[in-house]
């Protein structure tokens, strides 16, 4: 970097000593210096110092661009921190930055976990459902918390859903000469805690969590009967192929279970239900998976709805295709882009049989029986078949 006028530094409890010569030297240079209040006392900044406006604005920075400056924030601000939104909004040659130790890395420290096996959230304005992803036996996880209350409720809303019996620590102030670390579980936290700088640790015991394989339990999800069913959304998802990053289209939604899946395997996904009831069902869904930041729900018709969206990597179909529809879903789609769709009826069944004849991809179909009372006995009971269509574009 050739002069950058920015320099983003990360500051723990223990304020100017635990700072690099070259981060005091920055703070020595800059005119100003931006930070929260308790950053700017940390470092003993005064007539300079500018705390930041609530609700955050990176922009407050750039109108210094071009002249020494300077930004403090908590432990490593590009982890949860300030340091990734500046970023954003600058050139690489225009700032640098020098880290302190994270919370996360505080925390694993105290506790003798390996980080690198820890599931690390932030939670100062998230639900706590962003949890669920991660609540299994034995799991460890560190979250930051917006202050000594939110650890009350992440624990009473840990014992709500059966985790009671977790091993939970407080742990405030780490890196200062206030540190302090106490260990309780979870269903008996009591909450007497006091100040803004906690983080909670907590490992799990409990109930076993939701599974890490596709085809989740229908039980899971609240639906009015409109539902992929189990096995058959778990053909889906493996024609789908979710990865990390991806963005699908799910068209029809119903209950929204395979945008649910989808997300769970890291990628964003847009239900399209045209019913409001059954859009109120996949937000609901959505959040109890903590899974809202991922999931956008729009109550609208395809393929209508899809004019303003961003193209996808993947498209589910789950009912309801006309030719009509497809032609205006398949002009959207750039190559490489993965198609799934589902039949049940004659005509839809006819359709996906011609589309496989003139686009190729694989035509599949799926039987499936499950054993039912037949008076003293016991026969199959045979579900609808369905007919899969998957195609690359």
């Amino acid at each position: 970097m050739a002069d950058p006028w920015l320099t983003i530094i990360g500051i723990g409890e223990d304020g100017l000593a635990g700072l690099s010569e070259a981060s005091r030297k920055a703070l020595d240079d800059a005119e100003t210096v931006f930070g929260g209040e308790r950053h700017l006392a940390l470092a003993g900044v005064t007539g300079r110092g500018r705390p930041w406006p609530v609700p955050f604005d990176a922009d407050v920075v750039l109108s210094c661009r071009g002249r020494p400056t300077a930004v403090l924030a908590s432990g490593d601000p590009f982890w949860h921190g300030a340091g990734a939104s500046l970023a954003d909004k600058l050139g690489a040659g225009e700032w640098t930055a020098h880290s302190a130790p994270s919370t996360f890395s505080l925390a694993a420290a105290r506790l003798g976990w390996r980080l690198e096996s820890v599931a690390c959230l932030g939670l100062h304005a998230a639900p706590f459902e962003r949890l669920v992803p991660h609540l299994a036996r034995g799991a460890r996880i560190i979250c930051l918390v917006r202050d000594a209350k939110a650890a009350s409720d992440i624990a009473k809303w840990l014992t709500e859903r059966g985790w009671g019996a977790s091993a939970f620590w407080a742990l405030t102030a780490l890196g200062g000469p206030r540190e302090s670390i106490r260990e309780y579980r979870a269903d008996s936290f009591a909450g007497d805690l006091a100040g803004n700088l906690v983080t909670v640790a907590v490992e799990a015991k409990g109930t076993q969590g939701i599974p890490r394989s596709t085809g989740l339990s229908d039980d899971l999800f609240v639906h009015d009967g409109q539902i992929t069913k189990r096995p058959v959304r778990a053909l889906a998802l493996s024609a789908l192929a979710p990865r990390p990053g991806e963005r699908l289209w799910d068209i029809g939604a119903g209950s929204g279970s395979i945008s649910v899946e989808w997300a769970l395997c890291g990628g964003m996904a847009t239900a399209i239900e045209t019913r409001e009831d059954r859009a109120a069902n996949i937000h609901s869904n959505a959040a109890a998976f903590g899974l809202s930041h991922r999931i956008t729900v729009i109550a609208a018709n395809a393929p209508e709805a899809l004019a303003a969206l961003d193209a996808p990597d993947a498209v589910f179909i789950g009912g309801g295709l006309d030719i009509a529809m497809f032609d205006a879903i398949w002009s959207r789609l750039s190559p490489g882009t993965r198609l799934v769709a589902h039949a049940v009826t004659l005509e839809t069944e006819a359709l996906l049989g011609e589309l496989h004849q003139r686009h190729g991809g694989e035509l599949m179909r799926a039987e499936i029986a499950h054993v039912g009372p037949l008076g003293r006995y016991r026969s199959w009971e045979a579900a609808r078949p369905v007919v899969q269509w998957s195609v690359v574009r």
